[in-house]
């Protein structure tokens, strides 16, 4: 089913072999063994890949969806250490982490965020987490403590009543992602207790880039039947693998740097829309097309791929919940008491902001994933900062057995 030469509706084509003098040298296998559970990890993460996918797609009316299912993975995976009961369970699920223990989850966490951040010095990636609570409200300290070991994640304490803490916030998120995502927190609301936080940024020059002088218009048909010209770049040496099935589906990965990070490109079969393909798409299609790939570059050809630069953002509590995520937005049935001793916390939103650009040098990408926490009812704040009476008293005779008036407190 491997073909070279042919010209794809997209517009990619088979790539030319590797240029020893020209790309890095290829790295070819990780630099340890991946664990049980890292793999059980990463499976679970690719699944749930698919699964947002279908759900934001299948709701969405616009054109474009761009999602980091890692980022929304990392930010709900650090939130799961401080759920119980069946909120832990449900949203265990969800994630699609089996029956794989909080333990497991976390440590496999930590080795895949260790991995991705070591493995091509030639492509540049990082991954930040960060919890941010409203200062004054109770929190459980072991929560603090597993997100700050497993995930990295910076613990701030913040007021959340003044003016500057959403840009707090928000600058922080803006030079975790290089400034591609500014403003992931719009208000805050008197109710919020907590934001914990995921960004994701990623830069990849391509492992042969394409010529700017041979990007040209190209026709690119739409699924409602018209036709748009659209830039589109132009190589005949990016050492691509490549896939084509008999029904016009075909499967394409690209690299950067030292083969490390690909861009995977798949299209659909002839004259089948997008949106009803998504809704056919799953993890075992996905296996079986990488296996399908060849083992390298398929030979001489022009690979055509539009140039483009999306922003994208979606609330995700509805999605969430279709996966099976229900109790965790129940400000009745959450149950976040690993979290907070406040029973009445719950997950007020989730919320994803991407961007993507793919030119000729390679494809820049970054993602924010904030998962808000609130209560039902905010604690009125009681701060005694001026002078004031106290009383000692039994509470159910009324007896007053001492009172005072203090306008100045010493030790």
């Amino acid at each position: 089913m491997k073909a070279a030469g042919l010209i794809l509706a997209l517009g990619f084509v088979v790539a030319a072999c590797d240029d020893p003098s020209g790309p890095p040298k290829a790295i070819t296998s990780l630099p340890r063994q991946l664990t049980v559970s890292e793999q059980q990890v990463i499976d679970a993460s690719n699944a749930f890949s698919f699964d947002l996918l279908k759900q934001v797609r299948a709701t969405e009316s616009g054109d474009n969806v761009f999602l980091s299912p890692l980022s929304a993975s990392m930010s709900l995976g650090m939130v799961l250490n401080g759920a119980a009961a069946n909120t832990f369970t449900q949203m265990r699920s969800a994630l699609r982490f089996g029956a794989l223990s909080q333990s497991e989850i976390n440590a496999s966490y930590r080795g895949l965020i260790d991995l991705l951040l070591s493995l091509d010095k030639s492509v540049e990636i990082s991954i930040a987490n960060s919890t941010w609570a409203r200062k004054g409200t109770p929190f459980n300290p072991d929560f603090f403590a597993a997100v700050k070991q497993s995930f990295d994640a910076e613990a701030r304490e913040l007021d959340f009543g003044m003016a500057s803490a959403k840009d707090t916030i928000n600058n922080w998120v803006s030079a975790s992602t290089r400034n591609r995502i500014p403003r992931i927190i719009d208000s805050i609301d008197p109710l919020n207790i907590m934001f914990v936080i995921n960004a994701i940024y990623f830069k990849g020059s391509w492992t042969e880039q394409f010529e700017k002088s041979r990007t040209h218009l190209a026709s690119f048909k739409l699924d409602d039947g018209t036709t748009a010209q659209v830039q589109t770049m132009s190589s005949s040496k990016m050492p691509m693998r490549l896939v084509t099935y008999p029904n016009g589906s075909a499967v394409a990965e690209l690299p950067y740097g030292r083969r490390v990070f690909n861009m995977v490109v798949v299209l659909p079969p002839a004259n089948v829309k997008l949106n009803d393909f998504v809704k056919t798409v799953d993890q075992a299609a996905w296996n079986r097309w990488m296996a399908d790939l060849p083992a390298s570059g398929t030979g001489e050809g022009v690979l055509e791929l539009p140039r483009f630069t999306l922003e994208y953002e979606k609330m995700l509590n509805e999605t969430l919940k279709a996966l099976g995520m229900v109790d965790a937005f129940d400000p009745v049935r959450a149950d976040l008491s690993k979290l907070t001793p406040l029973d009445d916390a719950y997950i007020s939103f989730v919320k994803q902001k991407t961007f993507v650009k793919v030119d000729e040098v390679g494809t820049e990408a970054a993602a924010a994933t904030a998962t808000g926490i609130s209560v039902t009812s905010a604690p009125v704040p009681f701060q005694v900062n001026r002078p004031f009476l106290v009383a000692i008293r039994e509470r159910l005779s009324g007896t007053i057995l001492f009172i005072g008036a203090i306008g100045r407190p010493r030790e």
